[in-house]
């Protein structure tokens, strides 16, 4: 998933041209894992580090494009801003190393069930940190998320971190970036800006302190690919953003819904991987919980 697509929707009726870049948005992260499987002979920190130096600059054109350069100025002469950008910027940066790992050793269902749990637990963060208060229906679809999580630990031995490192790196990262005073496209800039710094010096490491590297090294394929680490984060992040401002909560509530299916469908028909019975039994357990969730939010917003 991207870095931003939690922003705050203020609009109370839906446009065709938000549904229009929301979907392309979203259908674009759900075929995400086929470009992150390409990848997988590169370490994911790699990876990473080429994904965070070419959004940069796509971003920054962006930017210039809008018009918004002078909110990046005004916050870099903010230390409190600056700090919690590199909070977020690090919470981002976990979220997308988990992920590229999950996806190149084999486990985009566990990256499937945590971006499907993903909207359960901010609902919980809510209702922890800023003391929201749950209707009933809310509380059984955290119940239904929690006990399929139970499934898994039983079947496993173990936690799924996989999942769980995603949908808690996201879901932190998420209620943070809605308390960072900046559009998602600067506050996107200002993290990636941030992250470029260490990412560029490790790139100079692999490619003229170890030779490791894959930019120029290992063929025009893998430059190619690195290069494109750039397009495919910033990309969708910037299409979504500015389809999430023409279209109401409830239908980007119901929308987030399309990427993990994707990646759900893709890992067991097109990767191969065993579904099992304990994640036959986890996933319905979640999808429950969702249409729980669903269903009281779209109540609740015909209620408003």
């Amino acid at each position: 998933m991207s870095a931003d697509a939690n922003v705050p929707v203020l609009k109370n009726e839906d446009s065709p041209r938000g549904f229009a870049f929301a979907l392309t948005a979203y259908l674009l992260w759900g075929f995400l894992p086929i470009y992150m499987k390409a990848v997988a002979h590169i370490s994911p920190p790699e990876v990473i580090a080429h994904r965070i130096l070419w959004s940069l600059p796509l971003a920054g054109i962006v930017l210039i494009v809008l018009g918004r350069t002078q909110d990046i100025r005004v916050a870099l002469r903010s230390p409190r801003m600056l700090a919690m950008a590199a909070l977020t910027a690090i919470l981002i940066t976990v979220n997308w190393g988990t992920y590229v790992w999950a996806i190149g050793a084999g486990h985009s269902l566990d990256a499937a069930l945590g971006y499907f749990i993903n909207p359960l637990f901010s609902i919980f963060l809510g209702a922890v940190v800023l003391k929201e208060k749950l209707r009933p229906a809310q509380i059984a679809a955290i119940g239904l998320a929690g006990l399929a999580v139970v499934v898994l630990a039983v079947d496993s031995g173990g936690l799924p971190w996989v999942s769980l490192t995603l949908t808690i790196s996201w879901g932190l990262y998420a209620l943070l970036r809605k308390t960072l005073p900046l559009g998602p496209n600067q506050g996107f800039f200002l993290e990636v800006l941030i992250l470029s710094i260490p990412a560029f010096f490790y790139i100079l490491y692999l490619e003229l302190g170890t030779g490791e590297g894959h930019f120029y090294r290992t063929g025009w394929e893998d430059t190619a690919l690195l290069l494109g680490c750039g397009l495919i984060t910033a990309v969708p992040l910037m299409i979504y953003a500015n389809g999430a401002k023409l279209l109401k909560l409830s239908t980007i509530g119901i929308m987030q819904y399309i990427a993990p299916t994707m990646i759900f469908l893709i890992a067991v028909f097109l990767f191969k991987e065993p579904l099992g019975t304990a994640r036959m039994i986890a996933f319905p357990l979640i999808w429950a919980g969702l249409c729980l969730y669903s269903w009281s939010m779209l109540r609740g917003s015909r209620g408003r």
